[in-house]
């Protein structure tokens, strides 16, 4: 009978952990959005200074991860993009659409000054975005835990 009550405890804390470590999951894929979106800022400025190809077979080429993979293939599919995830606001919904809007307008030169202008702001948003899923992974994993450990008491 003990082995049951103990089984049944790290069942129950085991389960509420996996509760909290599913609920950070919007901080982890804001955090993965912004740093392929940084990566890609700064391959795409590496683009326009050197090689100079055009926009479908840059696009091809880059191998990306998450939704942010889901924007690039849209945009080559469409040459417009929709980012309305649920991990990032209005405000940095309709710059990324911006930002994806400028892609292959205008010369060189016009470009790069844009998306040269993008890239300090694109960094604080990626080091913002790993210091949020930093703080709230910890926190939602500890509280299930805690949660899951308060269960096992009432029940026990």
């Amino acid at each position: 009978m003990f082995w049951i009550k103990v089984g049944l405890a790290v069942l129950i804390a085991a389960f509420c952990t996996a509760l909290g470590y599913f609920a950070a999951g919007k901080y982890r894929a804001r955090k993965l959005f912004y740093s392929e979106f940084t990566r890609f800022n700064e391959r795409y400025l590496s683009e326009l200074g050197y090689e100079r190809r055009q926009l479908s077979a840059f696009l091809r080429e880059g191998c990306y991860h998450g939704e942010f993979q889901n924007a690039v293939e849209g945009f080559c599919e469409k040459r417009s993009v929709s980012v309305g995830y649920s991990f990032l606001s209005k405000e940095e919904q309709a710059e990324a659409e911006r930002y994806f809007q400028q892609l292959g307008r205008g010369d060189s030169r016009t470009q790069s000054a844009f998306f040269t202008s993008q890239k300090a702001r694109l960094e604080q948003k990626r080091e913002e975005a790993e210091r949020e899923a930093k703080v709230r992974s910890e926190l939602y994993l500890k509280l299930g835990l805690l949660a899951g450990l308060a269960f096992v008491v009432l029940i026990l």
